[in-house]
């Protein structure tokens, strides 16, 4: 690997119709990305049909169109990526200030993986709760929203997301990074949307995604996740 100094880092975002959460999101990493650590940004959208791909060409990144699925879409950008470490983010969460400075410290020969601890858009004590256990290095305290970072070749290690999964395609994805390098959570935090919280119930919605984890340790595959994933949360 290259001297850490010299890492570029390339960021994906996956979208499908975000038109009310991209534009702040491109606005900030603009502001907020050293431009001595990033290679691109790179927006894979997934056909979306309102203003998400307008906005997104009001920004210097890379637009991208793949087939629908986050899993699809991410392997997609990873596909195109030209930095040494790649790093997957919401559109509707905003990393923490420096976060390339972070990301590139954390990378050691031993620690090609990781994510940051997280924190809701929401001043609810129940999620706030929740939220405290992103900093526990352990598989169940793991999401998507977190955002994600992996060197490219570790990546192409592990073959990328299974696209069989179209929910739960982070987790599964990072239960096997876990396996072949030593993941790390960073101290600082991102700050993600609660806005499914606020459709579907905040209490309704934790024990839905508690009750996936759960069928997943069972041994479920994708489909039964995501059979239960329509039939109990709203989209």
């Amino acid at each position: 690997m290259a001297n850490r100094s010299s890492l570029k880092i390339s960021v994906i975002i996956p979208v499908f119709n975000e038109e009310k959460k991209l534009g702040s999101l491109l606005r900030y990493l603009q502001q907020e990305a050293d431009r001595d650590n990033l290679q691109e940004i790179i927006v894979v959208d997934g056909g979306s049909h309102d203003r998400t791909p307008q906005i997104a060409s009001e920004f210097d990144v890379v637009m991208l169109h793949s087939d629908k699925g986050r899993a699809r879409q991410m392997n997609y950008g990873a596909r195109y990526a030209s930095g040494d470490i790649l790093y997957f983010l919401h559109a509707d969460t905003l990393p923490p200030k420096k976060f390339g400075a972070h990301i590139v410290e954390a990378i050691k020969p031993n620690t090609q993986a990781g994510c940051f601890r997280m924190q809701f858009e929401s001043a609810s004590p129940f999620l706030k709760f929740f939220a405290w256990f992103t900093r526990l290095n352990y598989l169940l305290c793991r999401g998507g929203d977190q955002s994600l970072f992996v060197t490219t070749r570790i990546f192409r290690d592990a073959k990328g997301f299974n696209e069989a999964y179209t929910i739960y395609e982070d987790v599964e994805f990072i239960g096997r990074l876990y396996k072949i390098t030593t993941f790390k959570v960073l101290p600082w935090r991102v700050r993600t949307s609660a806005r499914r919280y606020k459709k579907t119930g905040i209490v309704k919605l934790q024990y839905h995604f508690g009750m996936i984890h759960l069928k997943n340790f069972r041994g479920e595959g994708p489909d039964q996740l995501y059979d239960y994933y329509k039939r109990n949360i709203s989209t």
